[in-house]
């Protein structure tokens, strides 16, 4: 499987300046769009790409991930603003229709989308991530870059040893975390100096506080096909949360992996596979 660095020599880079972002674009047929989690990139698209024969699976780096542009002071990152990104690639690739499978971080991106009633969206797979901001469990690590004091003095002094530890807590038992796999989401986040800006991304914590309200209703009344791929192990977003999706959206199918953590893309990419091609199905967009 390419390392991050030799998957990110394929991007085609898109806008300029601070709105420049990094898309991979591979396959032909009914669309999937991949959007990763934090502390990741579009890189954690391999898996599932390789098992989706027959689609066009479309990755972004979102704003500060990634190869993507990394801006510091004053920018400010924001769900919203990784959200028109997101539309602008799919206006400059000519999309008009697609499956959205979002992962962490961008379950909020696609609620986002939703919320603006997007046309291009067609159904939704969503894994572990902060459907609803009252259930979220920060790790140890994210509330000391959360710290207003402190916050970056952490990120910068985070390194790949620091790293592995923080993701090792969110892996499940299905598979090996393994050096690979973490030196691969460290590449993607110390690329062009984007370790530093972690305490800045995690802005999100409090996009979710302060828009769901309007997010959670964008979910639980979309009426678009759609699937949760869950693993119950993750530590933040996990059994708890599925709990809660099985109670609001008991007819939305809901594939609960007890063996499996925070990272279902890299640990699970048989069941989100197939869970695409089952929305995908659902949708019309396959037979």
């Amino acid at each position: 499987m390419l390392n991050f660095a030799d998957w990110s020599a394929g991007a085609t880079m898109l806008g300029t300046g601070a709105a420049r972002v990094a898309v991979h674009d591979h396959g032909q047929g009914p669309c999937v769009t991949f959007l990763h989690g934090f502390p990741s990139s579009s890189h954690d698209v391999l898996r599932i790409q390789d098992r989706l024969d027959g689609f066009r699976v479309v990755a972004p780096d979102l704003p500060g991930f990634g190869a993507s542009a990394k801006p510091g002071e004053p920018h400010t990152y924001t769900i919203h603003a990784a959200a028109d990104r997101v539309e602008s690639m799919w206006a400059h690739l000519g999309i008009d229709a697609t499956v959205v499978a979002a992962h962490d971080y961008s379950v909020s991106v696609a609620q986002e989308l939703l919320a603006r009633r997007s046309p291009v969206v067609r159904g939704v797979v969503w894994m572990n991530g902060g459907l609803y901001s009252d259930l979220h469990r920060q790790t140890l690590g994210q509330q000391m870059l959360l710290d207003p004091d402190h916050g970056a003095e952490v990120a910068a002094a985070m390194d790949e040893s620091l790293f592995f530890s923080g993701i090792e807590i969110t892996w499940g038992q299905r598979a090996p975390l393994t050096q690979e796999i973490v030196a691969d989401m460290w590449a993607s986040m110390a690329h062009d100096g984007g370790s530093a800006q972690a305490h800045r991304l995690l802005h999100y914590v409090a996009d979710r506080l302060e828009h769901g309200p309007r997010w959670i209703p964008a979910l639980e009344q979309c009426g678009l096909p759609m699937a949760f791929v869950w693993g119950e192990l993750d530590p933040v977003s996990g059994a708890h949360v599925a709990d809660r999706l099985a109670e609001r959206l008991p007819a939305v199918p809901l594939a609960r992996l007890a063996d499996v953590g925070h990272w279902p893309p890299l640990e699970a990419p048989d069941e989100v596979a197939a869970a695409v091609e089952d929305v995908a199905r659902r949708a019309g967009l396959v037979p």
